[in-house]
């Protein structure tokens, strides 16, 4: 619980640091952020953690099912960071009784080296299985993805793969909403400009104060008194437009099961202080309080995201997660049908949290998707579908 504080306070006084652009920004010019330690934390999440191995199986699990017969199957991986998921595939593939499909996957990743390294790993098995494959890299961000350089063709079975990064898309720019409403061009990241004016007078305990009581007052960028944010987010809609546009077979996506896209900064920080102590006591319950790695992955990762959701407004916060149901209302609005995930993936995932040698870790199925627990506490989400016709 200490360790936890100590990142939300950190989280709250970068809020208040806000208030002053340029102080803000000069305390942070020396931060760098190394791609080599985003790719390392991004490894210790997938190693300290069962949730994406879980997810992995369910989705490997699913396209297997849907892709039954299929000559030509084509997966396009929106965030292609981990090769082992597409791994196994191939070596499941490999044994199907009418004999492995032509299998081509196309990895979205903005770090080249990360594609490069996918590409080596992926192409190393599929020769030694003698399985036809041609893996096709996209060096790019979610949010401005050229869907050209998928090169989905026609007669081929389309499966699409997205881990923890459709709720980037939900961001909106809070600056259209200043141009648009007066009100909101008073607001500064939650602070009214006068109270900025006054500062000096102040103390940062009574600032924080007024921002919090202010945090009870809807923030311009997001409103989830609406099913789904009444803001329509731009980037949301074409992404799911455009896979719509493909007809993909199968569609699988697993999402950080939370609400941390509310209207208020108090139902966010309530939200972030439930989950996050759920996350931190599964390292508990897992890694000793002195291991580096689990210092890396608090910090680097739990940490970041925490400042993301509790500091920052408008565009700059990406760590919009939603519940399960948004996501399916969301999908349905898209013209996307769900497709209930097997019993025969639920007992491979299932096995696999008992061989994780800790109790507290559940799945549950949930409106035909998956939902993975620590205790009683939903975590991770993992929802299949295909385009309603």
């Amino acid at each position: 619980m200490q360790r936890m504080a100590a990142y939300f306070t950190e989280a709250l006084a970068d809020r208040i640091l806000k208030a002053w652009p340029g102080l803000h920004k000069a305390l942070n010019s020396t931060r760098i952020s190394l791609v080599s330690e985003e790719i390392l934390v991004q490894k210790l999440f997938f190693e300290m953690f069962p949730f994406l191995k879980v997810a992995f199986v369910l989705t490997n699990q699913a396209i297997i099912e849907a892709m039954e017969g299929e000559k030509v199957v084509h997966i396009v991986d929106l965030n292609a960071a981990e090769p082992a998921q597409w791994v196994a595939l191939i070596q499941v593939l490999s044994t199907r009784p009418e004999g492995p499909p032509h299998l081509r996957i196309t990895g979205v990743h903005q770090q080249k080296e990360v594609l490069d390294q996918m590409a080596y790993r992926l192409t190393e098995e599929a020769e030694k299985l003698d399985i036809p494959f041609q893996f096709n890299a996209v060096v790019s961000k979610l949010d401005n993805l050229d869907f050209e350089k998928l090169r989905v063709k026609t007669g081929e079975a389309l499966a699409i793969c997205s881990v923890l990064q459709l709720h980037s898309l939900l961001a909106f720019d809070d600056e259209l909403l200043r141009k648009k409403s007066p009100v909101a061009s008073k607001n500064l990241n939650g602070i009214h400009l006068p109270r900025v004016l006054q500062i000096n007078q102040s103390t940062l305990g009574e600032l924080l104060e007024k921002d919090l009581v202010n945090g009870h007052s809807q923030s311009p960028d997001s409103a989830s008194s609406s099913p789904i944010s009444s803001n329509p987010s731009a980037k949301m809609d074409n992404l799911l437009n455009a896979l719509w546009g493909f007809t993909p077979k199968l569609m699988i996506i697993t999402e950080q099961d939370s609400n941390h896209n509310g209207s208020t900064l108090m139902e966010r920080l309530l939200e972030a202080l439930h989950s996050y102590a759920a996350l931190f006591d599964c390292l508990e319950s897992t890694a000793p309080r002195t291991s580096l790695e689990r210092l890396k992955l608090e910090k680097m990762l739990f940490g970041e995201e925490i400042k993301n959701i509790i500091a920052c407004e408008g565009s700059e916060r990406k760590e919009r997660h939603e519940k399960l149901g948004k996501w399916i209302q969301r999908f349905d609005l898209a013209g996307f049908g769900n497709v209930p995930l097997s019993y025969y993936g639920m007992l491979q995932a299932t096995r696999l949290l008992q061989g994780f040698g800790c109790d507290g870790y559940k799945v549950k199925e949930e409106n035909g998707c998956v939902v993975i627990c620590w205790q009683d506490r939903a975590l991770f989400s993992v929802s299949a579908w295909r385009c309603k016709r």
